[in-house]
């Protein structure tokens, strides 16, 4: 579960639900990013029973995760829990089995996606297959590098930098003549790339574990996210600074505009919906509900957008409903929250105002006042998004009433416990 992204009170209410099935009282449960310790208090006059583990490989396998939910379903619903060691045999056959479909599969979801943020600003078909290869590509060098144990942040930095390579090269065609066919916005393959790079960063777990009151748990997340986002804008600002240099004439594509049509957006985020449940190892039976999910939180954002154009406001509402959406099919179909959650907004990511305030920042002397406003928007965009699928998981439990685990789970950071 924590390697999956779910938030630190989850598992520990998950482990307290678990540890009281059997029958087991006293039990602690501390949480780090990295870590979980658990520990049985036996009385006054025995020793504790500790143990901890240590959480080394992060995966997107959110089958898995599924089946591991349906299986604690069985251990606490029953009036009797699941044997233990026919419990441990399932759980070992789930953690080892394969995941459900090949590898190329996810490669074609992360080019879907790619190509679904170009539907969104309904520019030529030519750019959607030019944005899918790129991520196709730098799905390659991203796998390839972690392979070779090269550490995120280079990895994220040599995928920005060959999708912004592609754009420039683009660039460099029109300056000598040579017009690709419905190539006038290669902007929006930069912008596909940016989406696509950061649809697997957990900013909503973050914020979710900070207002839980994991905050050691919650600050290891965000400074995840930072280092991964500070990689892609490297790579981005390196390749930008030098074509500049090189007087190849880039622009920003201004005439893509900062709202997006409802048709071209709602189709693109179905897309985006799909594209990120096959690189998530999600159920096949599943990808057209998060296309679905993913679709009708566009609409909401679009048909808030005009009464709520403060920033960040828009995305909060959004995200609000992609919170509630998370956590009822996390109720009723086990679907892990997050993976609903997270295809809900990735469309509604910031990857054109990202963009716009790097391009700003290497494009003059003055550039760090020219990108501010974008990079303002870019974080209360991003802020948005957290603090609206907290809220809206907030709201879920509390409609549904929260057990008494769930209930520990949280009391023990609130005064008496550090993390």
């Amino acid at each position: 579960m924590l390697a999956t992204g779910a938030s630190a009170a989850d598992v520990v209410a998950t482990v307290l639900r678990v540890s009281t099935a059997y029958g087991i009282g006293g039990m602690h449960v501390d949480i780090t990013f990295t870590s979980i310790t658990v520990s049985v208090h036996r009385g006054l006059n025995k020793d504790p029973l500790s143990v901890m583990r240590i959480v080394r490989v992060r995966t997107t396998d959110y089958t898995r995760l599924q089946n591991v939910y349906l299986l604690i379903d069985e251990i606490t619903k029953g009036t009797e829990p699941l044997e233990v060691g026919k419990a441990r045999e399932r759980l070992g056959a789930i953690l080892t089995s394969p995941h459900p479909y090949r590898r190329w599969v996810v490669t074609a979801g992360k080019a879907i996606l790619a190509g679904g943020v170009v539907v969104m600003f309904d520019v030529s078909f030519v750019l959607v297959l030019v944005a899918a290869a790129t991520a196709v590509l730098s799905d390659i060098i991203t796998r390839t590098l972690n392979k070779w144990t090269v550490p995120s942040f280079f990895g994220q930095m040599a995928a920005a930098a060959v999708t912004t390579s592609i754009a420039v090269f683009i660039f460099w065609l029109q300056t000598v003549g040579i017009d690709l066919p419905g190539s006038n916005h290669p902007t929006v393959i930069v912008i596909s790339g940016i989406i696509m790079l950061l649809s697997g960063v957990g900013l909503t777990a973050s914020a979710r574990d900070a207002i839980d009151g994991y905050y050691v748990t919650a600050s290891a997340r965000a400074m995840e996210v930072v280092m991964l986002t500070l990689g892609l804008a490297v790579g981005i600002s390196i390749v930008l600074g030098i074509a500049l240099r090189m007087g190849i004439p880039i622009t920003v594509a201004t005439s893509l505009g900062d709202d997006i049509s409802l048709v071209p957006g709602v189709a693109g985020a179905g897309l985006i919906g799909v594209g990120f449940a096959l690189t998530s190892y999600v159920s096949l039976r599943l990808v057209p509900l998060m296309a679905i999910v993913a679709a009708l939180v566009f609409a909401v954002y679009s048909l808030v957008l005009p009464f709520a154009s403060q920033p960040g406001l828009a995305p909060g509402i959004a995200g609000t409903v992609a919170g509630l959406i998370g956590y009822f099919t996390y109720r009723w179909l086990k679907v892990p929250e997050g993976a609903m959650t997270m295809a809900g907004i990735i469309g509604l990511i910031p990857g054109l105002a990202v963009y716009r305030s790097l391009y700003a920042f290497m494009d003059s002397e003055y550039g760090i006042t020219s990108a501010l406003p974008d990079m303002v928007l870019a974080v209360a965009t991003g802020m948005g998004l957290a603090a609206g699928t907290t809220i809206g998981g907030f709201i879920a439990r509390r409609a549904f009433g929260i057990d008494r685990p769930a209930v520990l789970a949280l009391k023990r950071t609130r005064g008496t416990r550090n993390n």
